[in-house]
């Protein structure tokens, strides 16, 4: 089976400059728990979830580090640390998003994608063609429908 069988093709997305506030509304109003954020184009450029927003709620963990004749010396944690506080900071989408998005083609198979998911631990994908513009979105409920 194709994921082109079972994606969603109309997908609720943001643009960059939607707010925090814009992004809880859209996810709770829609009973989602992640969205594409795209450009102008159609482009797919980050993908926001509800554990993104989540964090402006939690205060981060501190680095692990190693005080050595007066100089600290971080040795752990200190991206996870400055990336928490980016979120904290946040106000738009483009600020919270995840730029790295993971995605898939319309004609990848869809056991491949379901191991995919699963081994990186992801809740959703989108679906784009050659350009990058956003064709669809396929979740993990998708994929667990095909047991019915």
């Amino acid at each position: 089976m194709l994921v082109k069988e079972i994606m969603t093709p109309d997908v609720i997305t943001v643009k960059r400059d939607a707010s925090i506030r814009e992004i809880a509304e859209t996810l709770i109003h829609n009973h989602i728990s992640g969205l594409p954020v795209v450009d102008d184009d159609g482009k797919v450029c980050g993908i926001v979830s509800e554990g993104d927003l989540m964090c402006k709620e939690v205060t981060p963990d501190l680095p692990d580090e190693l005080c050595i004749l007066g100089a600290v010396i971080y040795y752990s944690g200190l991206r996870e640390y400055r990336e928490a506080f980016r979120k904290i900071a946040a106000t738009t989408a483009e600020q919270i998003m995840t730029e790295k998005v993971i995605s898939v083609r319309a004609d990848d198979e869809v056991s491949k994608v379901a191991k995919l998911m699963f081994d990186k631990h992801i809740k959703r994908l989108p679906v784009i063609d050659g350009e990058g513009k956003l064709h669809g979105i396929i979740a993990r409920r998708d994929i667990i429908k095909m047991l019915l």
